[in-house]
């Protein structure tokens, strides 16, 4: 079987032939609405072959300038920011959005056994070493704030504040019963507890056909996206090849106490429960996948303490998309409150 170019569409992920990596072809970035971005690079490790992955990340404002970090989910790019990065900017800021391993600009891996939790942990913070990030407010949705929330657990020292948007932490712990919309926690020594949606959601990445990231728009906004921009959101992803990533993420979220990720998590809240820089939840209001996360945030890290976290309204999942500059606005103001 002959490598795929990037615009075939319906190819296999394994064989004899199947490229480790690709790399989505330049010419599907261009002149998409609204993200004028110049794109830029760090090299990461490739823990399954040899040579490196070239991660990408948007770069604006003043290099010497305290940095917004902003970390997107699944199944999204950094497009997701492309309304919040100019309102940082003109306040002075440096905003930074990665992409993820997998998706946006950055190398794809084909195999979707090669994505792991750890893997993206390990790819971020490779990008915040590289760049030496420091005084650091992130800004972290959906599986954004578990990868991010993992780096800043083992690099606290690079994060001055916290914003955290429709994101999770699952352990997958009893104590979570009855706390969350989307239901997973342990019921019991051998048992599980798991919402249907979820577990449909899991099910929908695995045997969906055309599993295309603009599908989801629809039921994770409020306020609809144009038809060219709900489009960028598909460029990363011209073949099968470019989706093992996408595909992945869903299979990653810990649904039993024994799940790698749960430990991850585990670890994560251990340090977020000293964690008394500001901490801001800032929640859509229309989001079911991760309703009763806010609070379990303000209850457990100190530094939520007294902040003025906000529902936003006819916000979904994707508030970005829904209310991306007026939640820019209120982050800046909060950060200059500080």
């Amino acid at each position: 079987m002959p490598t795929p170019s990037v615009n075939e569409v319906s190819v296999p992920y394994t064989g004899p032939d199947a490229p480790a990596v690709v790399r989505t072809g330049e010419d599907r970035f261009s002149g998409l609405p609204g993200f004028p971005f110049q794109p830029h690079y760090v090299e990461v490790d490739n823990p399954h072959t040899a040579g490196g992955l070239r991660m990408h990340y948007v770069d604006e404002g003043p290099r010497d300038a305290p940095v917004v970090l902003m970390l997107h989910g699944e199944p999204a790019w950094s497009y997701l920011y492309r309304k919040m990065i100019p309102v940082f900017v003109a306040a002075g800021l440096r905003a930074i959005a990665p992409d993820h391993i997998g998706f946006g600009r950055s190398d794809k891996l084909t195999w979707p056994p090669h994505y792991s939790f750890e893997h993206h942990v390990a790819w971020l913070r490779q990008l915040a070493a590289t760049l030496d990030l420091r005084d650091i407010t992130l800004v972290c949705q959906d599986w954004g704030g578990p990868i991010s929330l993992a780096v800043l657990a083992r690099e606290t020292h690079r994060f001055s504040r916290v914003v955290a948007g429709n994101t999770m932490l699952h352990t997958a712990g009893p104590e979570l019963a009855g706390r969350l919309t989307w239901a997973a926690h342990a019921s019991g020594e051998e048992n599980s507890t798991v919402s249907t949606l979820l577990l449909e959601w899991m099910r929908q990445s695995q045997r969906t056909a055309e599993f295309r990231a603009s599908d989801f728009l629809h039921f994770a906004t409020v306020r609809g996206v144009p038809p060219d921009q709900a489009a960028a959101w598909d460029a990363p992803f011209p073949s099968e090849w470019h989706k093992a990533g996408m595909r992945q993420f869903p299979l990653l979220i810990p649904v039993t106490r024994s799940d790698p990720g749960a430990v991850i998590n585990q670890e994560t809240w251990r340090a977020l429960e000293k964690f008394e820089n500001p901490f801001l939840t800032l929640f859509g209001d229309s989001d079911p996948a991760t309703q009763g996360w806010e609070t379990i945030f303000q209850e457990r890290v100190p530094g939520a303490r007294g902040q003025p976290h906000q529902l936003l309204e006819r916000a979904g999942h994707f508030w970005q998309e829904d209310c991306g500059e007026q939640a820019a606005q209120i982050i800046t103001a909060w950060i200059g409150a500080g």
